[in-house]
């Protein structure tokens, strides 16, 4: 199976609630059809440095972005097709650049740092990124989707994100898909992904519906939680390290 290693196209991403769903698939179910791999988990993970240097960058809204992640689906073995991918974001468009090989290849490659087995423009541009920012393994992150293309449409795609989590340890995916579940996670997240214009029926159907654009990030929401987590901890152990020199 060959695969399309370079993508330039808009992403739009909704926080949907269960009745925002609902309502929305009643429109929507009659215009788009199940992807050959509709129902997938998608397993990936992120690279980043010490400082956290993507995810923080990512965060504060930038005009131009990037990030490195290893991507599969379900829990690969050795052999099972993986993506070395750089993903950059510029002035509302996403811009994607990977390389197809095997998950092992791509596990030695990217984690142990072993030479590619084939030596492209892409791979070039991943080890460039990767000397650039100092990057390894930070996270692993997995959600549940369901993918669909418009009927009149094959290039446009709509798919629905649940269930996220992740692990920080055993960065394997090889491993699994077990995870911490994302506190406070909609529903399910929906991207909408268009080379070009959206549909004006699907306009109509999102302002009929009042389903309106926002912004979330999955591995943002992620590390936002991990943040406040840690910071809860502290203040508890601190609680405690003051009770233990009160004097009665």
């Amino acid at each position: 199976m060959s695969y399309l290693n370079t993508f330039k196209r808009k992403e739009l991403k909704f926080a949907l609630s269960e009745e925002k769903f609902r309502s929305l698939w009643d429109r929507l179910e009659g215009m788009v059809i199940a992807d050959k791999y509709a129902k997938e988990t998608i397993s990936n993970i992120y690279f980043d440095n010490d400082y956290d240097e993507l995810i923080r960058t990512s965060l504060s809204k930038p005009v131009y972005k990037e990030k490195l992640r290893l991507r599969c689906y379900g829990v690969p073995n050795d052999d099972t097709t993986a993506f070395a991918e750089i993903k950059k974001k510029y002035k509302g468009i996403v811009y994607k650049r990977r390389e197809c090989m095997s998950y092992a290849e791509a596990y030695n490659w990217l984690v142990n740092g072993a030479a590619p087995l084939q030596e492209t423009q892409v791979t070039g541009e991943i080890d460039y990124i990767i000397k650039k920012y100092s990057l390894y393994p930070k996270i692993a992150i997995f959600y549940d989707r369901t993918a669909y293309y418009a009927k009149d449409d094959e290039e446009f795609r709509i798919t629905f994100d649940s269930n996220i989590r992740s692990r920080t340890t055993q960065l394997d995916l090889r491993m699994g898909t077990f995870g911490e579940l994302l506190e406070d996670q909609p529903y399910c997240v929906m991207e909408i992904k268009a080379v070009g214009a959206v549909p004006v029926w699907l306009t109509d159907i999102l302002s009929e519906r009042q389903i309106y654009l926002g912004s979330f990030s999955k591995y943002g929401s992620i590390y936002n939680q991990r943040i406040r987590d840690g910071a809860a901890q502290k203040n508890k152990d601190s609680e405690d390290n003051s009770k233990c020199f009160q004097v009665s």
